[in-house]
């Protein structure tokens, strides 16, 4: 992208924020996973017992491992943090955090609430924890990170538990009343589809009358089975009835929805444009919006306008676990605020840019000045 163009589009982003700040304050639903995530650096050499070299990319980890086929590895973890994890909260976290009126429902604890999530929690309007969080550890390199999931409680995410903690009237509140519901990490969370079409059930018997938007998030769908994937993109094109439904994808995820419903690609996946493989599934999908962001790009269709902006990538981030989840609350965020669709996805960048420079997401005034910096360091590292 020319850098004249996305130094504008920043402009006009600083100009929209400063005149929206303080009083646009929206009610959103988040849903339904949560994860206690421990980050970890992998040990590449060990010079003493408080110094190390860590593995600093994917593949540099892969061909450690690759040595050791047919024979055996040691492979030294350090744990450096334990936080909140999830689509969920991680998006809701940040939504929160940028002054967002939250209804979070999912995994958190149950009868009580983890404490990793207790701080969340007061960030919150309001939160009903029906089943307990997965772990997660999270092996970060620069290029990336390995995300090891151990996920059993998350089958006691059901229709059958939410509404039962739900009376009709709050199901009624928590869904067809807000102005954004977000249902994300479709992946992990094996009743999904079931839940889904429970909820659309639902909505058919209370015919809303508000329109908001729903967002959601598949969470790397590589190992469910083709069959699943498309059953999932039928009931997204049901909730259009009810809602403007945007999916976001990354790029791997991207190309894996485009393969499952028989999109052809020009070319491989590795080769094919961020513009060509978004607007192709915004033509197959026939949804309201589909947003796919790439390492340094992003790119969106959303009410038959299509828009790319180049992202505020970070050569060295200091936590990379969270990324995607803090750009959806950007790109949700810009959406409420009803922001052109370039400011949208510069909001998007502007709220993971934040994140993994610092290691938390962004408060509405740390979001502005973030914006004001990005587009003073245009071209350069910062």
């Amino acid at each position: 992208m020319d850098t004249v163009l996305l130094s504008s589009i920043l402009r006009r982003l600083a100009d929209s924020l400063q005149a929206k700040s303080g009083g646009h304050s929206f009610r959103i639903t988040v849903g339904f996973d949560g994860f206690v995530d421990q980050i970890i650096e992998v040990v590449d050499k060990r010079y003493s017992a408080s110094d190390y070299a860590k593995i600093e990319t994917i593949a540099q980890f892969g061909e450690r491992i690759q040595r050791s086929a047919g024979l055996s590895t040691n492979i030294e973890l350090v744990p450096k943090l334990v936080k909140i994890g999830g689509n969920g909260p991680i998006m809701a976290n940040a939504l929160a955090r940028a002054g967002q009126k939250i209804a979070y429902l999912g995994a958190l604890g149950t009868p009580e609430i983890e404490p990793t999530f207790h701080e969340f929690v007061k960030n919150c309007r309001q939160v009903v924890s029906f089943a307990n969080p997965g772990r997660t550890d999270a092996l970060e390199f620069l290029d990336g990170k390995i995300l090891m999931g151990k996920l059993t409680s998350l089958t006691e995410i059901t229709w059958e538990s939410l509404s039962g903690r739900l009376s009709p009237d709050m199901l009624r509140e928590l869904f067809a009343e807000p102005d954004l519901v977000a249902t994300v990490n479709w992946t992990m969370i094996p009743y999904m589809n079931d839940l889904w079409e429970n909820l659309y059930r639902f909505l058919e018997t209370e015919q809303p009358t508000k329109r908001p938007f729903m967002f959601v998030d598949l969470c790397d769908p590589e190992k469910r089975s083709t069959e699943d994937i498309r059953r999932a993109m039928g009931l997204l094109n049901q909730f259009s009835r009810f809602y403007n439904v945007v999916l976001g994808l990354n790029l791997k995820e991207a190309a894996e929805v485009a393969k499952a419903v028989g999109i052809g690609l020009s070319q491989p996946v590795q080769s094919t444009s961020l513009a060509e493989i978004t607007q192709e599934l915004g033509r197959h999908l026939q949804l309201w919006g589909v947003v796919v962001h790439a390492l340094k790009t992003c790119a969106a269709v959303c009410d038959g306008e299509f828009a790319e902006v180049y992202g505020a990538y970070c050569e060295r981030p200091k936590l990379t676990t969270g990324a995607g989840d803090n750009f959806n609350a950007g790109f949700c965020l810009g959406l409420l605020l009803g922001l052109p669709l370039d400011g949208i996805l510069a909001l998007a960048s502007a709220c993971s840019g934040f994140y993994v420079r610092r290691g938390y997401s962004p408060n509405y005034q740390e979001l502005q000045e973030f914006v004001v910096l990005w587009q003073s360091n245009i071209g350069r590292s910062f």
